[in-house]
This record gives C-alpha cells, structure tokens and sequence, in this order.
C-alpha cells in the first residue's frame, strides 16, 4: 500500500512539474504581432492611457475625449506599447473652437519606433491632432478627418494610418524583432519610460508564475517523502 501511494504520489508530482514547465515554455514563446493599437486617456489625472475595448470603427468618443493609437510590436494588450505624450484635450484641441452641431475629440498618433517598422520603411514623427466631426461620429472618422488616408482588411482591423504602414496588418514578427527607444515626444516622463521598458523586460524571462509552482511541486514532493518515511517506521 506504501509504495502504491508513493508511485500515485509521484506521478501527480511529475504530472504538477510538467504543466508549470509547459506554461512557462508557452510563456517565453508568445508570438509577437505589427500593428496598431487603439487606447483611451482617462484616470483621475486624465493622463492615464487604458487599452480600448472596442475599435475605431465603432467606438463612439463623446466630446472632449483623449484617444490614442501606437503603432508597435507586441504579443499582446496587457504589454502593448502605449502611445507617448502627456499633451491633454486642452492643448490638442485648444486651436479648434467649440460648435453646437459638432463634437472635438483630441488624437494621439504615435507611429512608433525603427525597431518596430517593416523593413524598408520609416515611421513617420509622432503627432497629435483635434478632430471636429458629427455628434455620432466614431473614431474612425475623427481620425480619417485628420490622419487620412486608412487602411483596414477585410475584418475591420485597422492596418495602416496616413498611409502607414505601406503594407501589412496585423503580421506575425520573427522573435527579437522589439521596438526601442525614440527620440520623439520628448514631453514623456522618464518614470514613464522607465515603467513600459521594465514591462517589456519582464515579458522576455521566467513567469513568476512558474516559480511559484515550482515550488509548490517541491514542498508536495517533500510531504510525500516525510509520509513515506513515517508510515515505514
């Protein structure tokens, strides 16, 4: 009976081992796309960018709103990339006076970085602008009023703004291919940068996740032997 339990007790132990390890090999394996990303300020301070929940093409901002597109390499929305500039509506939208049959939304485009550009081509300077446009307008006409032209495939994600870039949407990046630093928008913070250049480190290593289990694996290891040994004497 003592051995029977202690061969179930170690088939569960290396069953336990080998999920963590498979997670953490998933992990480190995550494939990395090119694209655009969708974001919308708010918090607080209103300085706080959140990944949007919907896409340009149906989310409808209400007057007054801060969104924000980057365009960038990543793996997925939790480590996207956001877009750079701490300028508000007031700054962007302060050129564009107020009218009853309108609404201003204020747009963020940050066209990324050279690491994270197709080859051959070169991101243009980031930059904001006010969009004047109908009550109902979604953001994807606020942005094709100022950032045009668009370019979408055949599911409605949004592949290139200005024309940029000139082909591709949503493709696949050989591993490695992450995008760096950029001189433009100096407004952004150091802590800022700091914090989203810690986010993308953290992405390339061992979950804390695995570590964890790992553990776990360890201390049942060590019940399952004290057991063992106990029930022998």
């Amino acid at each position: 009976m003592t051995r029977r339990r202690t061969s179930v007790l170690a088939s569960l132990l290396a069953a336990l081992l080998s999920v963590f390890l498979l997670g953490g090999a998933g992990e480190a394996s995550a494939t990395d796309y090119r694209y655009w990303s969708f974001w919308e300020r708010g918090g607080q301070d209103g300085a706080s960018w959140t990944f949007a929940t919907q896409g340009p093409s149906t989310a409808r901002p209400a007057d007054g709103t801060v969104q924000g597109l980057r365009f960038a390499v990543t793996a997925n929305a939790g480590g996207a990339a956001k877009p750079r500039g701490a300028t508000g509506f007031d700054g962007i939208c302060a050129g564009t006076p107020e009218r009853a049959d309108r609404k201003r939304v204020a747009l963020v485009i940050d066209f990324g970085t050279a690491a994270d550009a197709p080859s051959g081509e070169t991101p243009p300077k980031a930059r904001t602008a006010c969009a004047r446009v109908p009550e109902d307008a979604t953001t994807a006409e606020a942005l094709a009023a100022v950032a045009g032209p668009l370019r979408y495939d055949a599911s409605a994600l949004l592949c290139a703004i200005d024309g940029y870039p000139e082909t591709g949407c949503g493709e696949p990046v050989a591993e490695g291919a992450k995008g760096g630093s950029s001189p433009e928008f100096d407004d952004e913070s150091a802590e800022e940068a700091s914090g989203e250049a810690g986010s993308a480190d953290s992405s390339t290593g061992p979950s804390a996740g695995l570590f964890v289990g790992l553990g776990a694996v360890a201390v049942l290891a060590a019940a399952a032997v004290w057991r063992s040994r106990r029930r022998r004497s």
